[in-house]
C-alpha cells in the first residue's frame, strides 16, 4: 500500500481579515510591556474607553493620529479613573495627566507636537516608573497598524 501524499495539491489560502479596535497588541512603553488596543479612526477615537468598566492591570488604549498636534481628552461616559500619557512623533513620552470618571473637563496638552496618546488605569505610569522620556516601541506599533490594514506611511512612520 502506498502512502497518500498531498503533493501538488494545496488548499487555497484564506484571506486573513484585518484586526480591529477590539484586538490587543503587545507594545512596550520604556521597559514595560503593555497590551494595547489601537484607536485609529475618528469613530474609534471618539468612542475610546467609554462605558468600559474593567481594564486589565497592563491594558490600555493607544490613540494614533496622522500627524503631530495638540491633544485634548475628556472622560464623557467613562467610568474608569485613567492616566493619559502624550507622546511625540518619535514615540517619546512628554506629558502624563490623571483623568477622573465622567469628568468632561478637557485635559489639554501643553505641547502642540504630539501624535500618540495612551490611556491606562490611573496610577499605572507612577506604579511602573514610566516617566517622561520613556519611548513607545514604534516598531511594534508599526506592525500593529499593518495588521489593522493601515499604511504606516500615512502616520509618518515609513514602510
Amino acid at each position: 500500500m502506498l502512502p497518500l501524499c498531498g503533493c501538488g495539491r494545496s488548499e487555497p489560502e484564506q484571506p486573513v481579515a484585518p484586526k480591529s479596535v477590539e484586538d490587543w497588541f503587545a507594545i512596550k512603553v520604556g521597559d514595560r510591556a503593555v497590551r494595547m488596543q489601537l484607536a485609529v479612526t475618528m469613530a474609534e477615537q471618539q468612542h475610546g474607553l467609554m462605558e468600559r468598566r474593567v481594564l486589565g492591570a497592563d491594558d490600555g488604549m493607544l490613540f494614533v493620529y496622522m500627524r503631530p498636534q495638540p491633544m485634548s481628552f475628556w472622560m464623557r461616559n467613562t467610568p474608569l479613573p485613567l492616566d493619559i500619557g502624550f507622546f511625540d512623533e518619535a514615540g517619546v513620552l512628554k506629558e502624563i495627566y490623571q483623568m477622573y470618571p465622567f469628568d468632561e473637563t478637557p485635559i489639554r496638552s501643553r505641547s502642540t507636537q504630539l501624535q500618540f496618546a495612551l490611556e491606562m488605569n490611573q496610577g499605572w505610569f507612577k506604579a511602573n516608573e514610566v516617566r517622561p522620556g520613556a519611548k513607545l516601541d514604534i516598531a511594534a506599533l508599526k506592525a500593529a497598524l499593518k495588521s489593522r490594514d493601515f499604511p504606516t506611511r500615512q502616520f509618518g512612520l515609513g514602510d
